[in-house]
């Protein structure tokens, strides 16, 4: 079958592809097709880095670590860490929520929306609430209320906090995110990448676009001269942010309307059908 050519608008040259997992490189089984891997490695050899950039904890990246080129580097838990897959997911910069925010949060939740259950990811590990849906990837979470779980002796005293998670059993996912966002919006950063009513909250200024900024900062490489791809409203400021951007076939609405391009969905390999006209020099102005 004949690949679909997605328009491609004149810009730099690619140095950087920025490329969400879930919803996006992955497909919905959760594998990386033959395709995508064999593209990947075209663009890793074109001169053109390849960031992983999710909103997975650096120890749920074994779906892509054996897939991971050059500096090894990865973005997970919404811009709250950049972990190096070449050394099995150890933490190279940390991007924290205080304690002190996310119990705030916790508090401005409980009253906005009763019923909300939360759980907190550390860099050590996830721990949740009883009523939260259990992490069954897992097993070993402290289980307890969230006050309890962000209770620290003094202040540094315990593993940081990457993000705070939310979730409520019946309210609307984009009315839940409007909600917290209105309730406590000044003290961090919500987003959401699930289609259940689950927030992900991170540090106030706490993105993927914002880490990724800064890991190209350091590389020398400009918002131009990256190319993105997501599906979900955790990838919005980052597709904002980059010079080219693409929406999958099967993203939220917010999403498609926020990305300079639109590729097919993560099921036809629509970051592979990119990247491969990317190499091949394709610039077809739209």
């Amino acid at each position: 079958m004949t690949s679909p050519r997605i328009p491609l608008p004149s810009a730099p040259a690619p140095r950087l592809i920025a490329t969400d997992l879930d919803g996006t490189l992955l497909r919905d089984d959760k594998t990386v097709s033959a395709r995508t891997v064999a593209a990947l490695a075209a663009a890793e050899r074109a001169g053109i880095e390849v960031f992983f950039v999710t909103g997975r904890p650096a120890r749920w990246m074994d779906v892509v670590s054996a897939h991971v080129h050059g500096h090894g580097l990865a973005i997970c838990a919404n811009g709250a860490a950049v972990v190096d897959l070449h050394a099995g997911g150890t933490f190279q910069e940390v991007r924290p929520l205080g304690r002190p925010a996310a119990l705030d949060v916790v508090r401005a939740l409980r009253a906005a929306a009763p019923g909300t259950s939360f759980a907190v990811e550390q860099t050590t590990g996830i721990h949740y609430e009883p009523q939260y849906p259990p992490f069954f990837l897992d097993p070993g979470a402290t289980i307890a209320a969230a006050e309890k779980l962000l209770f620290e002796e003094a202040p540094g005293t315990a593993a940081p906090v990457l993000k705070l998670l939310a979730q409520h059993p019946d309210l609307d996912p984009d009315l839940f995110l409007s909600v917290a966002r209105e309730t406590a919006g000044s003290l961090a950063a919500f987003t959401r990448s699930s289609p259940t009513a689950l927030l992900e909250i991170s540090g106030l200024g706490v993105s993927k676009a914002s880490t990724l900024a800064l890991c190209c900062a350091q590389r020398g490489i400009s918002a131009e001269e990256v190319v993105a791809f997501g599906d979900m409203p955790n990838d919005i400021e980052m597709l904002s942010w980059a010079g080219r951007s693409y929406a999958m076939g099967n993203a939220h609405p917010d999403v498609l309307a926020a990305a300079t391009g639109r590729t097919v969905d993560n099921n036809e390999d629509g970051v592979a059908v990119v990247i491969e006209q990317l190499v091949a020099g394709v610039a077809n102005p739209v």
